[in-house]
């Protein structure tokens, strides 16, 4: 998967209206330098962060709320928003207003799979936070 097009309205349509994990995803491309992913939000996202990428997310559809660092500086987003989340910053996407949410993500360097550590263990894993479709 080195390069490519693809069709994302397509791709976002591809998913199921229900998952058992938070989100669902799809690479586009997964090299060491980044990774490119579709995903599916299906319910709130707990504080978390990320150790090994920045996330950098273009909104495809959908509507609902995010903070970085500060939970009093929840704001919206809507399609055309773009949400970027540097290494090790503490975000949430903590509500959503109108499904579907779907982003485009890309990170640099790639983000693993596991790459997830909630502020709460309680609120989460690895396996419960994202499955790839």
């Amino acid at each position: 998967m080195s390069g490519g097009r693809f069709d994302l309205g397509a791709i976002a349509a591809a998913f199921p209206d229900a998952a058992d994990t938070m989100l669902l995803d799809t690479y586009l491309t997964d090299s060491a330098s980044r990774s490119i992913r579709v995903f599916r939000v299906y319910r709130g996202v707990p504080a978390h962060y990320h150790t090994q990428c920045d996330e950098i997310l273009h909104v495809l559809a959908g509507e609902g709320t995010f903070w970085i660092d500060d939970p009093a500086n929840e704001a919206a987003f809507a399609p055309g928003h773009l949400l970027v989340f540097p290494r090790r910053a503490v975000h949430a996407l903590p509500r959503i207003v109108r499904d579907p949410v779907v982003f485009l993500a890309i990170d640099t360097p790639r983000r693993a799979e596991d790459d997830i550590t909630f502020v709460d263990p309680d609120d989460g894993s690895a396996a419960e936070f994202i499955a790839r479709i």
